[in-house]
């Protein structure tokens, strides 16, 4: 409030107070400073008005833009292909093969009857006759 004392000395606002009270009297001094702490009172409150408008335009457009919301959703799409490629990842790291059985025959092959010959026997004998 009084930020603008500190350029000024003490003795220029005693002679600010004396011509006050040279050009407008003793009698009219009550009356201007009434009118004076009337008019910083307005406009104290006037900045406060402001400031609270100020602040619930603030609320109300924070409301409207959904800011937390946005950052959320966009958290969300960057993170899901991140987890996907970290569980990938994991994958790879700790792959555990498939164990092979060697002494064994797999199971999906059948083996041929003793008398019967060879497929590729077969094909080699299909291709000397067509030659």
């Amino acid at each position: 409030m009084l930020l603008f004392l500190d350029d000024i000395a003490t003795s220029e606002v005693l002679l600010i107070l004396v011509f006050i009270l040279v050009f407008f009297g003793s009698k009219s001094i009550p009356s201007i400073a009434r009118t004076f702490g009337r008019t910083v009172y307005q406009i104290k409150q006037a900045s406060t008005d402001l400031q609270d408008e100020i602040k619930k335009s603030g609320v109300d457009l924070k409301k409207d833009l959904n800011l937390t919301g946005i950052i959320q959703e966009t958290t969300e799409e960057i993170r899901r292909p991140l987890d996907q490629q970290m569980v990938e990842m994991d994958n790879i790291i700790h792959y555990d093969p498939p164990s092979k059985k060697v002494d064994s025959a797999p199971e999906s092959i059948t083996p041929l009857p003793e008398n019967s010959t060879p497929v590729s026997e077969n094909v080699d004998a299909v291709k000397s006759k067509e030659l």
